[in-house]
């Protein structure tokens, strides 16, 4: 059966690189970048150009090296902005300008104290002028999830006549449930004239953690874009993880998605972005964490020695890991034992296995992991005293 491709919009230079204490040079995003192209995103927002000379140089630079991805740059609802931002992107193979404003109550009120038409004629003058210089303008709706559905309908209407390619309905709080998330994607759908000539597009941040299951739910419901991070870093807690909706896809193929993501590197960009950022991934994070294949209960690690797939849904080559841990604790039995032996070098019997054991849980009671280095010990102790038995 045929699959939908759903475009992966990675922020990770952008939106990502706004955690406190994350700041990257030039070098550094370059590097991301390219390996990002090489990944088989889509599209790399590479900064918000206005924000800073040192931002507007990464963008120039990005746009420069960037050989299949489309380089975003973001705005505001601004002329100055836009200019910038136009100016920055100008040497891209396929530029994309990002522009928006808010839409909900709140922003509208304490933000930018404009009534709801003065919002519709800002957001649509912005994207009129983006479409001056460049043919992909993508347009945010910034809080979409806490706007009124009808209103947000209305300005999604009035970008797209002034030439919108992309609209972003970003859940800019993370305050969203999947339903309702699901349901504000497919009223969009069924209520905006001219919605076929954009792609609807989910930009969900994580303070709830539920930017994944929205950005699925979105998907779901008619979005065909993920704006996305590697290892969900961004503002507060976090974007939507690429890691994550990537594989939901792939390991769900009911779904009927599909993205161009090379999985494959999907550790490797973990790793990357995790140490120029000096942003250390939690170990129980999905698929890139330390933990992700690793087991040390005994009955998982019995489980998985005799088929991986007992309990591990995703074969760990397929994320760029070369194989699943056993990791030795005093909450790991015989066979996890035997086979970490093996490993080393040593085919124990049964009988061997069960005085073998009783050393080794001495050792792990004393200690929170037993290393290759402790079995060795264990080993020649072990063999030691045979020998002197058999003397």
């Amino acid at each position: 059966m045929a699959t939908e491709k759903i475009q992966i919009f990675d922020t990770t230079l952008r939106d990502g690189e706004q955690v406190p204490g994350c700041k990257l040079n030039k070098e550094q995003k370059l590097i991301i970048a390219s390996r990002l192209d090489e990944l088989g995103v889509d599209v790399i927002e590479a900064g918000f150009p206005i924000s800073s000379p040192g931002d507007f140089e990464a963008v120039d630079a990005i746009s420069q090296i960037v050989t299949h991805a489309t380089v975003c740059g973001l705005t505001r609802a601004n002329i100055k902005d836009i200019e910038c931002a136009v100016r920055a992107l100008e040497k891209a193979i396929k530029p994309r300008i990002h522009t928006g404003i808010g839409t909900s109550e709140n922003h509208m009120k304490h933000k930018f104290n404009c009534s709801e038409q003065q919002i519709i004629d800002r957001a649509a003058e912005a994207v009129a002028f983006a479409k001056r210089y460049v043919d992909d303008v993508e347009f945010y709706a910034e809080d979409a999830g806490r706007s009124d559905n009808a209103f947000l309908a209305k300005v999604c209407e009035e970008v797209i006549k002034a030439g919108a390619t992309v609209l972003n309905i970003p859940d800019t709080t993370g305050y969203c449930l999947p339903e309702e998330y699901g349901k504000k994607i497919n009223y969009l759908k069924e209520h905006v004239s001219g919605i076929e000539n954009a792609i609807l597009s989910c930009h969900c941040h994580n303070d709830l953690g539920l930017a994944t299951a929205n950005s699925i739910a979105g998907i779901q419901n008619g979005a065909r874009q993920i704006e996305c991070t590697i290892n969900g870093i961004g503002e507060r807690a976090g974007n939507t993880s690429m890691e994550e909706v990537v594989m939901i896809m792939k390991q769900h193929p009911y779904l009927n998605f599909h993205t161009d993501i090379n999985t494959r590197m999907l550790t490797e960009m973990s790793r990357l972005v995790s140490d120029s950022m000096g942003m250390i991934v939690q170990p129980n994070k999905a698929i890139v964490g330390s933990n992700a294949f690793a087991h040390s209960s005994g009955i998982h690690q019995d489980g998985v020695i005799k088929n991986r797939e007992t309990y591990e849904i995703i074969d760990p080559q397929e994320v760029g890991v070369n194989e699943s841990s056993i990791v030795l604790t005093a909450r790991s039995g015989r066979s996890a034992l035997a086979y970490r032996f093996k490993n080393i070098g040593f085919e124990v019997t049964k009988l061997e296995l069960d005085e073998l054991y009783i050393r080794f849980l001495d050792v792990a009671d004393r200690k929170k992991e037993v290393n290759n280095e402790d079995l060795h010990g264990i080993m020649q102790q072990f063999q030691y005293q045979q020998q002197s038995k058999a003397i």
